[in-house]
């Protein structure tokens, strides 16, 4: 078993996620009690993928979110650097590609929109990610991010720091595959920028129109943004 550590040498975590992949979806739904799939659907909702768009879902692993976005027509492929998370989510039939977030296989502005569910914060460089996401999508195309946030109320912030983060990581140290991912989890979402400072690094990354909304008193906030189009 493996873990990464803050550093996020994308060897360990690509490693670390190929050791929890088999578990990996049943574990998330156990930790968040369910939410998960909320604010999936939320996401889903604020990124609107309609027939015809192409999107690109990265950090993806077994292409949950993927098999969401495309649900309305779009086409969409789930891309991550983790092999075995995406051979665990083969089943949902949609294209899959391993892929590094710094070096993406893809041609420019090839893409209409972009979605980074729970993988920005596993980035080594998520300035120069976003730099790379900017660079595949089409002028006008749109950016969502969902990600673990701090909840902006006093009470709330205290609470989830506290107690419940150490409860939801207690608890998917239990059903995991690889109980040591969980310290990794706890540490990463500590650590992690709250939604103004995110915002902030993502609109210096090329993005424009940077705004959030937080889910379930601010846990999780979703970012949204769109590239500027060309002069």
């Amino acid at each position: 078993m493996s873990r990464a550590n803050l550093d996020k040498d994308p060897r360990e975590v690509a490693a670390m996620f190929d050791d929890v992949a088999k578990g990996y979806d049943r574990a998330n739904s156990a930790m968040t009690f369910g939410f998960d799939r909320r604010w999936r659907n939320v996401a889903a909702n604020i990124l609107d993928a309609t027939h015809g768009d192409r999107v690109l879902d990265l950090a993806a692993g077994t292409g949950v979110s993927t098999a969401e976005f495309a649900r309305h027509g779009a086409w969409c492929v789930a891309a991550d650097f983790s092999v075995e998370m995406l051979r665990n989510g083969k089943q949902r039939g949609v294209p899959m590609v391993a892929a590094d977030a710094l070096r993406l296989p893809f041609a420019d502005e090839s893409f209409d929109a972009a979605a980074i569910l729970f993988g920005l914060r596993n980035f080594v460089d998520t300035a120069a990610a976003l730099a790379e996401v900017a660079r595949v999508v089409k002028p006008g195309g749109r950016l969502v991010i969902c990600e673990v946030s701090t909840p902006p109320n006093p009470l709330m912030r205290f609470l989830h720091t506290k107690f419940l983060m150490r409860v939801l990581t207690w608890f998917g140290k239990r059903v995991s595959s690889n109980p040591d991912a969980y310290s990794y989890l706890a540490e990463s979402m500590a650590a992690w920028p709250q939604q103004r400072e995110l915002g902030e690094i993502i609109a210096a990354a090329g993005w424009s129109g940077v705004e959030w909304l937080n889910v379930t008193f601010g846990v999780v906030a979703i970012h949204r943004a769109v590239k500027p189009e060309q002069e």
